[in-house]
């Protein structure tokens, strides 16, 4: 089995007509890149060194990640003398794909990377995330590198990322007992040690993700007297150089292949990332965004996985006579549950696109910005609705350990949560809601369509679409008719980005249906959604 060739979306994606800008944005110049012996030439010489890494991808996470899942679920990693042990089918999976050289695919080749886009990144990260949620975060960490590419020095930069290509694991360390969305009441100390030119770490992490790694990334306080985030600053600790202990692993309930740790850290040296104070201001912001949008990748990865279990056992199972997916109460969950994924899929590579021309492009850098807090809201959100459902179609069968729905179902709880909750995901898309930056993007959508050539059925879909915009106008004006500071707006949020979302998932997917028509039956969902949704919270509001 090979999850990504036996997907067609993915090839869909990954050849989408706006690659050729993303390829350009990402290789800067094919002439000068075109030096360099595994440079690809042309924008469909790379494309095609993406689809064969894709590939090797997903034989890995066919063969040897997914089979492994249950096994690393069931025993889990074991913490011996103050540091982790992986349990062996993790050891396992990172073995294949270390020796397949799959590590830092978004690194710079002078660092031994891939230089690959973010959306073949994402990519990779949903592949995984369908053989296993708990490795995906494993795996989906090394996007470190790219802030220690960013940001760091040469020296560090030399030092580290070659490591990280060679398969080095990584981490990073933000949330303590008593700072966990607050990053900026992170108290763990850094202290310059003059003598030995090196930093010093005290104090002690929490929920760290990967706990154990090779490499980690801390928000430590390096300003004396200070208590907000202008006293942070950022740093990178090498496990090899020691002072740094595991004191324990969370038992957790799920994605338990993936340890969760307490540290504590004694003294351990360190090299601060960039400058001082901008710790948490820039660069954990910076990978903050990475992150959100990784998670994105593994809810839709869960999601797919979902999907494809709940459609085999309907096809199997038997009631009255009949397959159950002939009856139209599971058919309908079958059918929510695969628009959903799509919807999640389109608005997530729509967003990576932004991300590769963001380094070129200020405008594209301010789209990305405002359509990552929506992937990661409605992308996890979709993930515990899709693991639900699952054990639904199932029935009684999916409530037990012998179905994977079940592990699902645990995996995807924590989506919604790490990387920042969706009720945080909502104060962040409120920049865009205020500012009006979500509606001029779907404008955008609608002027690409009105230069289309659509079928009856696409044109009731656009109709839909616009009434559904013009009435979140409405919404708007009633939500935020005192202001938008006003308790009633604040309280309306959640709401308005929703609407919005399925707005927009509704035309990314009407334009997907220009080179496929097979997602318009997932564009009518989102687009029934919208006008049902902004119906309802306008009548509330008028009552």
């Amino acid at each position: 089995m090979n999850f990504y060739t036996d997907n067609d979306n993915l090839s869909f994606y990954l050849h989408h007509p706006d690659m050729e800008q993303v390829v350009a944005a990402k290789e800067k110049n094919f002439e000068q890149a075109g030096n360099h012996p595994e440079a690809p030439s042309s924008t469909e010489e790379a494309l095609s060194q993406y689809d064969m890494v894709m590939n090797l991808l997903g034989e890995i996470a066919g063969k040897v990640i997914a089979p492994n899942a249950e096994e690393v679920d069931h025993v889990g990693p074991s913490l011996v003398d103050g540091h982790v042990e992986y349990a062996p089918g993790t050891r396992k999976n990172l073995d294949a794909l270390i020796q397949s050289g799959l590590y830092g695919m978004t690194l710079d080749r002078q660092y031994n990377g891939l230089n690959f886009p973010r959306v073949a990144a994402v990519m990779a990260a949903e592949i995984i995330a369908r053989a296993d949620v708990g490795f995906a975060t494993i795996w989906g960490l090394q996007d470190c590198a790219d802030t220690i590419q960013q940001f760091a020095s040469e020296e560090l930069k030399n030092k580290y990322l070659p490591r990280i290509y060679q398969g080095a694991t990584c981490s990073m360390d933000l949330t303590e007992p008593d700072a966990g969305s607050d990053l900026q009441s992170v108290r763990l100390k850094a202290t310059y040690d003059e003598a030995n030119k090196c930093w010093r770490l005290n104090g002690v992490k929490r929920f760290i993700t990967n706990g154990d790694a090779d490499l980690h990334l801390v928000l430590a306080r390096s300003e004396e007297g200070t208590n907000d985030g202008r006293g942070l600053s950022y740093f990178v600790f090498d496990k090899a150089d020691g002072g740094m202990v595991v004191r324990r692993i969370e038992n957790k309930m799920g994605i338990k292949g993936s340890p969760t740790a307490e540290l504590q850290f004694t003294n351990a040296p360190c090299q601060i990332v960039g400058e001082r104070r901008l710790g948490l201001i820039k660069y954990v912001m910076s990978l903050m965004n990475g992150a959100r949008l990784g998670v994105g990748a593994q809810s839709i990865g869960l999601c797919e996985a979902a999907c494809r279990e709940a459609e085999a056992y309907a096809a199997s199972r038997e009631q009255f006579g009949h397959p159950i997916n002939q009856f139209i109460a599971v058919q309908d969950l079958l059918y929510q549950m695969r628009s959903r994924t799509d919807g999640a899929r389109s608005l997530m590579y729509e967003t990576a696109r932004y991300v590769d021309l963001s380094a070129t492009s200020k405008p594209a850098s301010r789209i990305a910005d405002i359509l990552t807090p929506l992937v990661k809201l409605n992308a996890s959100e979709f993930a515990n609705r899709c693991a639900y459902d699952c054990i639904q179609v199932h029935g009684g069968s999916g409530f037990m350990k012998e179905y994977a729905c079940e592990r699902l179902y645990r995996d995807a709880r924590i989506l919604s949560i790490y990387e920042g909750t969706s009720q945080l995901q909502v104060v962040a898309a409120m920049k865009g809601i205020a500012s009006g930056a979500y509606l001029k993007q779907i404008e955008t959508y609608d002027a690409r369509l009105a230069e289309c050539s659509l079928t009856d059925e696409m044109n009731r879909l656009l109709t839909a679409l616009r009434k559904a915009t013009n009435d979140y106008r409405t919404l708007y004006d009633l939500a935020a008719s005192e202001g938008t500071s006003c308790p009633r707006f604040e309280h309306s949020t959640r709401a308005l980005a929703e609407v919005l979302s399925n707005i927009i998932m509704g035309y990314l997917l009407l334009l997907d249906s220009q080179r496929d028509e097979r997602y318009l039956a997932s564009c009518r969902y989102f687009a029934n959604e919208a006008v049902g949704q902004v119906a309802h919270h306008i009548a509330v509001f008028q009552v």
